[in-house]
Protein backbone atom coordinates (compact mmCIF):
# COMPACT_ATOMS: atom_id res chain seq x y z
CA UNK A 1 0.00 0.00 0.00
CA UNK A 2 1.33 3.48 -1.10
CA UNK A 3 0.48 5.30 1.74
CA UNK A 4 2.17 8.53 1.09
CA UNK A 5 0.28 8.55 -2.13
CA UNK A 6 -2.63 8.50 0.04
CA UNK A 7 -1.87 10.76 2.48
CA UNK A 8 -0.77 13.13 -0.36
CA UNK A 9 -4.58 13.12 -1.82
CA UNK A 10 -6.00 13.26 1.52
CA UNK A 11 -4.04 16.35 2.10
CA UNK A 12 -5.02 17.66 -0.69
CA UNK A 13 -8.36 17.07 0.01
CA UNK A 14 -8.73 18.14 3.27
CA UNK A 15 -7.20 21.92 2.13
CA UNK A 16 -9.59 21.68 -0.67
CA UNK A 17 -12.85 20.66 2.03
CA UNK A 18 -11.02 23.81 3.91
CA UNK A 19 -11.93 25.94 1.05
CA UNK A 20 -15.19 25.50 0.66
CA UNK A 21 -15.76 26.03 4.79
CA UNK A 22 -14.03 29.55 4.94
CA UNK A 23 -16.27 30.18 1.90
CA UNK A 24 -19.70 29.00 4.06
CA UNK A 25 -18.49 31.61 7.05
CA UNK A 26 -20.82 34.47 5.16
CA UNK A 27 -23.36 32.38 4.07
CA UNK A 28 -26.72 31.38 5.93
CA UNK A 29 -26.42 28.03 7.14
CA UNK A 30 -29.11 25.41 7.34
CA UNK A 31 -29.02 24.28 11.03
CA UNK A 32 -30.75 20.67 11.78
CA UNK A 33 -30.31 18.85 14.93
CA UNK A 34 -30.00 15.21 15.52
CA UNK A 35 -30.01 13.33 18.72
CA UNK A 36 -30.96 16.13 20.84
CA UNK A 37 -30.97 20.11 20.48
CA UNK A 38 -27.29 20.45 21.01
CA UNK A 39 -26.18 17.69 18.84
CA UNK A 40 -26.29 19.83 15.55
CA UNK A 41 -25.74 19.25 11.68
CA UNK A 42 -25.03 22.03 9.21
CA UNK A 43 -25.33 22.27 5.09
CA UNK A 44 -21.47 22.29 5.41
CA UNK A 45 -21.07 19.09 7.65
CA UNK A 46 -23.26 17.12 5.20
CA UNK A 47 -21.56 18.85 1.49
CA UNK A 48 -17.73 18.04 3.37
CA UNK A 49 -18.57 14.38 3.89
CA UNK A 50 -19.95 13.99 0.17
CA UNK A 51 -17.14 15.47 -1.09
CA UNK A 52 -14.67 13.26 0.50
CA UNK A 53 -17.04 10.31 -0.11
CA UNK A 54 -16.84 11.17 -4.18
CA UNK A 55 -12.79 12.02 -3.97
CA UNK A 56 -12.23 8.68 -2.12
CA UNK A 57 -14.82 6.75 -4.13
CA UNK A 58 -13.37 7.95 -7.77
CA UNK A 59 -9.65 7.29 -6.27
CA UNK A 60 -9.26 4.01 -4.69
CA UNK A 61 -12.22 2.08 -5.37
CA UNK A 62 -11.62 -0.94 -3.06
CA UNK A 63 -11.58 1.53 0.29
CA UNK A 64 -14.57 2.02 2.46
CA UNK A 65 -15.74 5.00 4.35
CA UNK A 66 -16.97 5.45 7.71
CA UNK A 67 -18.35 8.87 8.32
CA UNK A 68 -20.60 10.97 10.45
CA UNK A 69 -23.04 11.90 8.70
CA UNK A 70 -23.96 8.58 7.30
CA UNK A 71 -22.97 8.92 3.55
CA UNK A 72 -20.14 6.46 3.32
CA UNK A 73 -20.25 2.63 3.77
CA UNK A 74 -22.25 0.83 6.43
CA UNK A 75 -19.04 -0.37 8.43
CA UNK A 76 -19.01 -3.50 10.58
CA UNK A 77 -15.91 -4.14 10.71
CA UNK A 78 -12.61 -2.44 10.07
CA UNK A 79 -11.21 -4.87 7.38
CA UNK A 80 -9.32 -3.88 4.43
CA UNK A 81 -8.78 0.28 4.10
CA UNK A 82 -11.23 2.24 6.19
CA UNK A 83 -11.55 5.77 5.66
CA UNK A 84 -12.96 7.59 9.15
CA UNK A 85 -14.02 10.85 8.36
CA UNK A 86 -15.94 14.14 10.75
CA UNK A 87 -16.43 16.76 8.04
CA UNK A 88 -16.93 19.45 10.82
CA UNK A 89 -16.20 18.14 14.46
CA UNK A 90 -16.93 20.77 16.52
CA UNK A 91 -20.39 21.82 14.53
CA UNK A 92 -21.62 24.28 17.48
CA UNK A 93 -18.38 25.86 17.55
CA UNK A 94 -18.67 25.78 13.52
CA UNK A 95 -22.20 27.63 14.04
CA UNK A 96 -21.72 29.61 17.12
CA UNK A 97 -18.07 31.08 16.40
CA UNK A 98 -16.31 29.80 13.08
CA UNK A 99 -13.27 28.85 14.93
CA UNK A 100 -12.21 25.96 17.22
CA UNK A 101 -13.71 23.39 14.81
CA UNK A 102 -11.60 21.26 13.03
CA UNK A 103 -11.82 18.32 9.57
CA UNK A 104 -10.78 15.03 11.02
CA UNK A 105 -9.57 11.93 8.92
CA UNK A 106 -8.23 9.15 9.87
CA UNK A 107 -7.30 6.09 7.29
CA UNK A 108 -7.37 2.69 8.83
CA UNK A 109 -5.80 -0.78 7.51
CA UNK A 110 -7.18 -3.88 9.43
CA UNK A 111 -8.10 -1.82 12.38
CA UNK A 112 -4.74 -0.31 12.62
CA UNK A 113 -4.25 3.29 12.11
CA UNK A 114 -2.25 4.17 9.23
CA UNK A 115 -3.00 8.29 8.02
CA UNK A 116 -3.92 10.75 10.89
CA UNK A 117 -5.03 13.61 9.45
CA UNK A 118 -6.92 16.93 11.50
CA UNK A 119 -7.33 20.56 10.03
CA UNK A 120 -7.67 23.80 12.33
CA UNK A 121 -9.56 25.66 9.35
CA UNK A 122 -9.70 28.97 11.16
CA UNK A 123 -5.97 29.01 12.25
CA UNK A 124 -4.88 27.14 9.07
CA UNK A 125 -3.25 24.53 11.24
CA UNK A 126 -2.86 21.27 9.00
CA UNK A 127 -1.74 18.37 11.82
CA UNK A 128 -0.91 14.91 10.07
CA UNK A 129 0.85 11.46 10.09
CA UNK A 130 1.71 8.90 8.90
CA UNK A 131 2.75 5.97 11.02
CA UNK A 132 5.89 5.50 11.66
CA UNK A 133 6.92 8.49 9.51
CA UNK A 134 6.72 11.25 12.40
CA UNK A 135 3.98 13.69 13.22
CA UNK A 136 3.57 17.32 11.70
CA UNK A 137 1.72 20.75 12.37
CA UNK A 138 2.05 21.87 8.75
CA UNK A 139 5.63 21.93 7.54
CA UNK A 140 6.96 21.22 11.19
CA UNK A 141 8.05 18.27 12.70
CA UNK A 142 6.32 18.01 16.31
CA UNK A 143 8.84 16.61 18.74
CA UNK A 144 7.75 13.44 21.08
CA UNK A 145 5.80 14.11 24.02
CA UNK A 146 7.55 14.23 27.45
CA UNK A 147 6.53 13.06 30.84
CA UNK A 148 4.47 15.21 32.97
CA UNK A 149 3.11 15.08 36.38
CA UNK A 150 -0.33 16.37 37.04
CA UNK A 151 0.98 19.06 39.28
CA UNK A 152 2.32 20.20 36.15
CA UNK A 153 -0.61 19.78 33.70
CA UNK A 154 -3.06 21.09 32.08
CA UNK A 155 -6.05 18.82 31.23
CA UNK A 156 -8.81 19.74 28.71
CA UNK A 157 -12.12 18.58 30.42
CA UNK A 158 -15.48 19.63 30.16
CA UNK A 159 -16.72 21.05 33.87
CA UNK A 160 -20.29 19.26 33.06
CA UNK A 161 -18.30 15.79 34.14
CA UNK A 162 -16.99 17.71 37.24
CA UNK A 163 -20.46 17.77 38.13
CA UNK A 164 -23.15 15.46 39.13
CA UNK A 165 -24.04 13.28 36.17
CA UNK A 166 -25.01 9.66 34.64
CA UNK A 167 -22.01 8.45 33.37
CA UNK A 168 -19.34 8.80 35.13
CA UNK A 169 -18.85 9.48 39.46
CA UNK A 170 -17.91 13.14 39.27
CA UNK A 171 -15.78 12.67 42.74
CA UNK A 172 -13.43 10.97 40.79
CA UNK A 173 -12.37 13.62 39.05
CA UNK A 174 -12.94 16.74 41.41
CA UNK A 175 -9.34 15.31 43.03
CA UNK A 176 -7.51 15.50 39.78
CA UNK A 177 -9.10 18.98 38.84
CA UNK A 178 -7.90 20.25 41.81
CA UNK A 179 -4.13 18.72 41.54
CA UNK A 180 -3.82 19.96 38.08
CA UNK A 181 -2.17 22.86 36.94
CA UNK A 182 -5.00 24.05 35.27
CA UNK A 183 -8.36 22.93 32.80
CA UNK A 184 -9.45 23.73 29.62
CA UNK A 185 -12.45 22.93 27.05
CA UNK A 186 -12.72 23.79 23.72
CA UNK A 187 -15.59 21.43 22.27
CA UNK A 188 -13.88 19.67 19.64
CA UNK A 189 -12.39 16.35 20.21
CA UNK A 190 -9.99 16.30 17.50
CA UNK A 191 -8.61 19.79 18.42
CA UNK A 192 -8.21 18.85 21.95
CA UNK A 193 -6.13 16.02 20.67
CA UNK A 194 -3.81 17.48 18.47
CA UNK A 195 -3.77 20.35 21.31
CA UNK A 196 -1.90 17.27 23.30
CA UNK A 197 0.07 16.25 20.32
CA UNK A 198 1.76 20.27 20.39
CA UNK A 199 1.82 20.28 23.92
CA UNK A 200 -0.59 23.32 24.59
CA UNK A 201 -2.42 20.83 27.12
CA UNK A 202 -1.30 17.47 29.14
CA UNK A 203 -4.00 15.44 29.18
CA UNK A 204 -7.89 15.10 27.59
CA UNK A 205 -10.70 13.65 29.33
CA UNK A 206 -13.98 12.80 27.74
CA UNK A 207 -17.11 10.45 28.85
CA UNK A 208 -18.49 9.54 25.21
CA UNK A 209 -17.43 9.94 21.73
CA UNK A 210 -17.84 8.64 18.31
CA UNK A 211 -15.07 7.00 16.26
CA UNK A 212 -14.61 9.80 14.20
CA UNK A 213 -14.01 12.00 16.43
CA UNK A 214 -10.73 10.09 17.41
CA UNK A 215 -9.71 7.95 15.02
CA UNK A 216 -7.18 10.58 13.33
CA UNK A 217 -5.67 12.11 16.15
CA UNK A 218 -5.11 8.68 17.55
CA UNK A 219 -2.57 8.26 14.82
CA UNK A 220 -0.99 11.40 15.64
CA UNK A 221 -0.71 11.37 19.45
CA UNK A 222 0.67 7.77 19.40
CA UNK A 223 2.99 8.86 16.75
CA UNK A 224 4.66 11.02 18.86
CA UNK A 225 4.50 8.63 22.26
CA UNK A 226 1.22 9.13 23.50
CA UNK A 227 -1.58 7.25 24.79
CA UNK A 228 -4.71 6.73 23.67
CA UNK A 229 -7.66 4.58 25.37
CA UNK A 230 -10.91 4.47 26.76
CA UNK A 231 -11.08 5.80 30.91
CA UNK A 232 -10.39 2.32 32.04
CA UNK A 233 -7.20 2.18 30.06
CA UNK A 234 -8.18 -0.29 27.37
CA UNK A 235 -7.82 -0.19 23.51
CA UNK A 236 -10.80 1.84 21.75
CA UNK A 237 -11.46 -0.32 18.72
CA UNK A 238 -12.72 2.59 16.54
CA UNK A 239 -16.19 0.87 15.61
CA UNK A 240 -18.51 1.95 18.83
CA UNK A 241 -18.71 4.85 20.91
CA UNK A 242 -16.72 4.93 24.46
CA UNK A 243 -14.92 7.19 26.97
CA UNK A 244 -11.62 8.46 26.22
CA UNK A 245 -8.30 9.34 27.87
CA UNK A 246 -5.52 10.73 25.70
CA UNK A 247 -2.46 11.55 27.87
CA UNK A 248 1.58 12.08 27.82
CA UNK A 249 3.71 9.17 29.09
CA UNK A 250 3.38 8.61 32.73
CA UNK A 251 0.34 10.79 32.88
CA UNK A 252 -1.74 8.14 31.17
CA UNK A 253 -1.02 5.76 33.68
CA UNK A 254 -1.28 7.93 36.66
CA UNK A 255 -4.41 9.38 35.94
CA UNK A 256 -5.65 5.61 35.39
CA UNK A 257 -4.04 4.32 38.63
CA UNK A 258 -4.39 7.50 40.95
CA UNK A 259 -7.88 8.82 40.20
CA UNK A 260 -9.76 6.90 37.62
CA UNK A 261 -9.61 3.15 39.63
CA UNK A 262 -9.61 1.43 36.96
CA UNK A 263 -12.42 -1.29 36.72
CA UNK A 264 -14.41 0.73 40.18
CA UNK A 265 -16.94 2.55 37.79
Amino acid sequence: MDWEYIDLQAKQWVMEAGDKIRDSFSKTLNIQTKSNPNDLVTNIDKEIEQFFINKIRKTFVNHRIFGEEGFGDEVSNLDGVVWIIDPIDGTMNFIHQQRNFAISLGVYENGIGKIGIIYDVAHGELYHAISGKGAFMNETQLPPLNKVTVKESIIALNASWVMENHRIDHNLLIPLVKEARGTRSYGTAALEMVFVATGRVDAYISMRLSPWDVAAGAVIIEELGGHVTNLRGKKLDFLSKDSLLVAKPGLHPTIINDYLKEGKW
